[in-house]
């Protein structure tokens, strides 16, 4: 079965502890699209309490059971309900993929007094004063937690930097301590060195603190039975790390955990490349430059040239280590890193990645469910913003689910209108796919001779005409301006 991920969460997901009771009440729904793995949002304790998104981790341990930051559940609700979730969840074959936060932590429960230097923002080598002492909550005891689980406490020779200086202006301040004089080793010198993201940054050399996060992957394991894991911000961790981390989870579970780092790197194609070289292959990224073209797409409308859309990506590149996206919760209206894909193109960027080969394509929540939500702009103005679902959504699901198998031919000779066909196996029957940026089109495809007099309808159903295949086992596909259509076999 093809498989095909779910990004069960956005930025501005409902709190009140409901995701991981909507999860358990949709598993069955799940299952019918051909879903076949969850990626849920941080599921420990965060700084923010029960507000947080997740991405502010506080205590890895506290899964919304300890009464820690003004809450017991996090927000999106108790470790029952999660554990209650994954299982609903397994029991219908779909996978769980955890998201994991191991390069900051924040929410410091005491403060420390230590040595550290300013940095330059802009880069992060380059020292601006003189070593100085400041005190920053850097040290973590979790009282709530009262040692349960791990009686590890961090301190500030765990982290490499801090943001914050009791009394001092907001700036990067660099930590001096025993594991180098230094930041960790990147793979890009963007910004002279991206270690240091936010909060307290996690100083991965620190022997102690690699023990504690490697017992914790255990311990999370043995908790929740997760299949996979998505790994946050990998910018700004060293790459050493998570070779080590990985392979230590894989052994202790018995089991090979999926991974798919967050290595956002829009239209940088070299970068992804080079940091699954770093790190041998041992997980997959989010094809951020496939988001990009279709970003860009979406904007240039019958301008661009469809041809060009997975050039210098890393599905085409590299398909075995690729999970395709059309949007995610970092580039939904009014984050940081805000690029959605325009409403009119998703449809046709979903047929690019649940319909073909090559890629492990993740749907977002907001285009199978829907979101609303108000958060202020760049201009500080509050913004009310309405995610429609995606138009056939449904439909490109389950025809990826039922049809989209077999060898695959591509015609793609026309700059405005590209198709192709799978042509099925003996298990499934094939579809032919056409999508256009522009005007309708018709597009001649051969399916096959196992085809010849079939008639094919559009299983979207922009046409209620069908194709019949021709005696050599062509037929004419039409599609609709700026749209997709999706033809299969009648018979099916």
């Amino acid at each position: 079965m093809n498989e095909t991920m779910i990004q069960f969460f956005h930025w501005y997901s409902d709190g009140d502890g409901k995701l991981w009771k909507e999860a358990e009440q949709n598993a069955d729904y799940l299952s019918e699209l051909g879903i076949t793995s969850v990626w849920f949002p941080p599921a420990y304790k965060g700084a923010n309490g029960g507000h947080s998104i997740g991405y502010d981790a506080y205590d890895l341990f506290d899964l919304g059971e300890f009464d820690q930051k003004g809450t017991v559940p996090t927000k999106y609700g108790t470790k029952d309900d999660y554990i209650k979730a994954i299982k609903a969840l397994k029991e219908k074959n779909i996978q769980v993929i955890v998201d994991i936060v191991l390069g900051h932590k924040g929410g410091g429960d005491e403060l420390e007094t230590f040595k550290a230097v300013k940095v330059d923002e802009e880069n992060r080598e380059k020292i601006i004063s003189d070593e100085i002492e400041i005190q920053s909550y850097t040290k973590f005891t979790f009282p709530g937690r009262e040692k349960k689980y791990s009686d590890f406490e961090w301190n500030f020779t765990c982290f490499s930097g801090v943001d914050y200086a009791e009394g001092m202006d907001s700036h990067i301040y660099k930590i001096k301590n025993e594991y180098g004089t230094g930041w960790e080793q990147m793979i890009d010198d963007e910004k002279g060195n991206y270690d240091y993201l936010m909060f307290n940054d996690v100083e991965h050399r620190n022997p102690f603190v690699r023990e504690e996060l490697n017992n914790w992957a255990k311990w999370y394991f043995d908790e929740t039975d997760f299949d996979g894991v998505r790994l946050d911000a990998l910018k700004h961790i060293s790459f050493d790390f998570y070779k080590e981390w990985l392979t230590l989870l894989r052994s202790n579970s018995g089991k090979n955990i999926f991974a798919v780092g967050e290595y956002w790197a829009p239209g940088q194609l070299n970068l992804l490349q080079k940091y699954i070289e770093a790190t041998e292959g041992c997980m997959s990224l989010f094809d951020s430059s496939l988001h990009n073209n279709f970003h860009t797409a979406s904007h240039e409308g019958g301008s661009y040239d469809l041809r060009r859309i997975f050039d210098e990506t890393l599905t085409q590149a590299d398909p075995l280590h690729s999970v395709s996206l059309v949007d995610n919760h970092d580039t939904q209206p009014l984050q940081d890193l805000e690029a959605p894909v325009e409403k009119w193109f998703k449809p046709l960027a979903y047929a690019l990645i649940l319909l073909r080969k090559d890629g492990y394509p993740c749907i977002f929540y907001p285009d199978l469910y829907g979101a609303h939500y108000v958060d202020k702009d760049r201009e500080g103005n509050d913004q009310e913003i309405f995610l429609d679902k995606v138009d056939g959504i449904e439909e490109l699901l389950k025809a990826r689910k039922y049809h989209a198998y077999g060898e695959e031919k591509d015609y793609f000779e026309d700059a405005n209108c590209l198709g192709w066909v799978r042509e099925g196996d003996e298990e499934h029957s094939g579809c032919a796919v056409v999508l256009s940026n522009k005007e309708a089109y018709e597009k001649p495809m051969e399916v096959g001779e196992k085809y010849i007099g079939q008639e094919f309808y559009d299983f979207l159903g922009r046409f209620e005409k069908t194709v019949t295949i021709d005696e050599n086992g062509w037929g004419n596909f039409p599609v609709p301006a700026g749209n997709v259509s999706v033809w299969i076999p009648k018979s099916e």
